[in-house]
């Protein structure tokens, strides 16, 4: 066995194996020397890959999928009560372990960098992870999201610092104890599981609580949520702020837009650093001096990992460019929260010149829809035309009267060209029957509008 795999998790079962989080720690898991096992919905690129390292993957979810023997079951917040290999765990007695604890104890013995905040953490992670493996630190991470190939969105490394995708959705980021923290701002959003800002600001408190002895905060200066988490901290920790405001530690002097890249200009340590951003946009240049900030807590000289994070050239979903055809370039976003959607909307307005921007974008979850569907229509209306899908559930329940046409409404109202179309299969004839060579068209969202990307390009290559 190899060291640092937790006894407890020599035999563990995933439900729901094929999941950004899950697949990640199950990687891990199989990598140090674990018999990995599970189960999900449907077969993705994901499970085949993670079929590749040994790990056992089922199809759909029953009871006998589980074995007896199995020394734990991992579950995410998304697995309901009345799932069959749940219940069947709980009349063997096996363990059930919360993906959350089981990434922390993967971190044990490790230097852990844990990045969180309400938008920008699985880039930043990503950030990290590409610029330390580039600069041969071997870093163990877990991210949110594939950097370029199906499973690649996790690694055992051989190194001593581990870097992670820290979740605030589910109050999960509460078990880690990362040696340095990134909040990159706070926000209200997750709706089902926080009733205010008071309660956001409780739940990153507690967060930051958990940093160890002697470690460091990063977090923004220019977010006034997260300023404002910073005046109530009491102290004890280190804190490090980055951003362009004029008290900011790392302050961001410049960031200067050079088609699909940045080169951003910082004064660290009263010195200017220049260094390049390879993806679009203001949002992605802060990410990466969070990144920078965070890195050099560590101990990770600036001047070496400054250059080191131009390698990181995107995430898949996030602005992830899918193909060209008939001269219109088809890209993916997982924007969807109104920020996000702003965040990459200007990110391409920086790069697209005279370009028309197009979105089809699909809401997700109903209550996300319901308290911030006017201003994800708002957002919209920064591009030239939207279509506009139904909500994507994902783990809720539908809510009576909270419809797609809660944004369309809004959009509308602030000036913004909106089509809302119900069927998804009629959005690839919809988009070639708008775009025009030159268009850029964003595929937007968190759930599965991630798929028309392909179906678009064939329909404007016929």
């Amino acid at each position: 066995m190899a060291p640092g795999l937790p006894t407890a998790m020599d035999r563990p079962h995933f439900i729901g194996i094929g999941g950004a989080g899950m697949s990640g720690i199950a990687k891990i898991l199989a990598q140090r020397g674990a018999r990995v096992a599970g189960s999900d919905a449907k077969d993705s690129a994901t499970a085949q890959a993670l079929r590749g390292l040994g790990v056992t993957v089922h199809l759909g979810h029953a009871a006998a999928h589980l074995a007896d023997d199995a020394s734990c079951v991992v579950v995410s917040s998304a697995i309901r009560e009345d799932n069959p290999e749940l219940r069947r765990a709980a009349e063997l007695g096996i363990p059930v372990v919360h993906r959350s604890d089981a990434l922390a104890a993967l971190m044990d013995g490790l230097r852990p960098i844990a990045v969180a905040g309400t938008h920008g953490k699985t880039t930043t992670t990503s950030m990290l992870a590409v610029a330390l493996t580039e600069l041969g630190r071997g870093p163990s991470y877990a991210i949110g999201g594939d950097l370029d190939a199906p499973g690649s969105n996790a690694l055992h490394g051989a190194g001593e610092i581990f870097v992670a995708e820290a979740d605030e959705s589910d109050r999960s980021f509460h078990r880690y104890a990362p040696e340095v923290a990134i909040i990159l701002n706070v926000e209200l959003d997750h709706h089902a599981n926080y009733a205010s800002m008071e309660e956001i600001h409780e739940s990153f408190e507690t967060f930051v609580g958990r940093i160890v002895p002697g470690g460091t905060l990063v977090i923004s200066a220019d977010h006034e949520g997260a300023r404002e988490l910073t005046r109530r901290l009491d102290g004890s920790v280190r804190t490090v702020t980055y951003g362009e405001s004029a008290d900011a530690d790392v302050r961001v002097l410049s960031v200067v837009p050079q088609g699909l890249k940045s080169e951003v200009t910082v004064e660290l340590d009263g010195a200017p650093l220049t260094f390049t951003v390879s993806v679009p946009g203001k949002h992605y240049a802060h990410n990466a001096v969070a990144a920078l900030a965070a890195g050099v807590a560590l101990g990770v000289p600036a001047a070496e990992l400054a250059p080191a994070l131009a390698a990181y050239t995107g995430v898949k979903r996030r602005l992830q460019l899918k193909g060209e055809a008939a001269g219109v370039q088809v890209i993916d976003s997982y924007a969807h929260h109104p920020t996000e959607m702003t965040a990459d909307l200007d990110a391409m307005r920086s790069a697209a010149g005279d370009s028309r921007i197009l979105v089809v974008f699909q809401p997700h979850l109903f209550s996300r829809t319901r308290e911030l569907g006017k201003e994800m229509g708002h957002a919209l209306a920064l591009a030239d035309a939207s279509l506009v899908l139904d909500i994507y559930p994902a783990r809720e329940d539908p809510i009576p009267g909270v419809t797609s046409e809660l944004i369309i409404e809004a959009a509308r109202a602030a000036g913004a060209d909106v089509t809302a179309v119900h069927d998804a299969a009629e959005v690839p004839a919809a988009v070639a029957g708008m775009a025009k060579p030159g268009d850029l068209v964003l595929t937007m969202g968190a759930g599965d509008v991630t798929d028309l990307g392909p179906r678009i390009l064939d329909r404007l290559s016929n």
